[in-house]
């Protein structure tokens, strides 16, 4: 079964937009949990302009399902990854200033770089996913970096899906059955909602885990945040 991890990025951006501690993303986080998701997603940024890395500090003792910390292994990162501890770190290739993930790594050119990003986690036993294209060969060479899953970058079938399903899905089976001969887990992200999750899922059943936001934030403005994590998880259960 696809476990569902909620990004809560977007509940900091309106926290930070105004000040102080409204809402509250730590209360966010125990109630998403208490709802039903399997997980928590947090993508610190060097601006910090959503989750900030306190955030992340103070996150780790009240998550109490799997913890997994997005974003791109600089220095400052790696050392905060290396300090929580999280269940997973998930490598994403984004720039300082990108408005959001944008591209997965190219791991035939980064070997070297994420092999000891790999090594570096491992050594503290977390779990290491990297965020790559659905291309067959990025997941055979996030293998051999060491990679204990990839998270596939579904911005493109997310695009495509209203026009043509299957054609959008079409790479990212490709793709999922690559990481399934290479022997790791497969996670996916970026775009999902409850228009395109359940035929995402229902094509690569073997998907380890989703990892949504953006969307999810939206739909509980009008839905409410239980019922909105209650119907995300009867996609990924369906």
């Amino acid at each position: 079964m696809t476990r569902l991890s909620v990004n809560i990025n977007k509940i900091a951006t309106l926290r930070n937009a105004r000040g102080g501690n409204l809402p509250d993303v730590l209360k966010a986080a125990v109630d998403i949990e208490s709802f039903g998701a399997e997980g928590i997603t947090v993508h610190p940024r060097p601006d910090e302009r959503h989750i900030r890395y306190a955030d992340v500090r103070a996150l780790k003792p009240l998550v109490r399902t799997e913890f997994n910390i997005e974003g791109n292994p600089i220095e400052s990162f790696c050392d905060l990854v290396l300090e929580v501890v999280p269940t997973q770190v998930t490598l994403v290739p984004d720039a300082h200033d990108a408005i959001t993930s944008n591209a997965g790594w190219n791991c035939l050119e980064h070997k070297e770089f994420l092999s000891e990003k790999c090594r570096l986690f491992h050594s503290r036993g977390i779990r290491v996913s990297i965020f790559i294209d659905p291309d067959p060969a990025q997941a055979f060479a996030a293998a051999a970096c060491g990679a204990d899953r990839v998270e596939l970058y579904t911005a493109a079938y997310a695009e495509q899906f209203p026009q043509n399903p299957e054609k959008a899905v079409a790479p990212y089976l490709a793709t999922a059955k690559a990481v399934k001969e290479a022997g790791i887990g497969l996670n996916a992200g970026h775009d999902l909602n409850l228009d395109n999750l359940r035929y995402y899922l229902h094509t690569i059943p073997w998907t380890d885990e989703v990892s949504i936001g953006h969307a999810l934030i939206s739909d509980a403005l009008y839905l409410g945040l239980e019922e909105t994590v209650r119907r995300y998880l009867h996609e990924t259960k369906g």
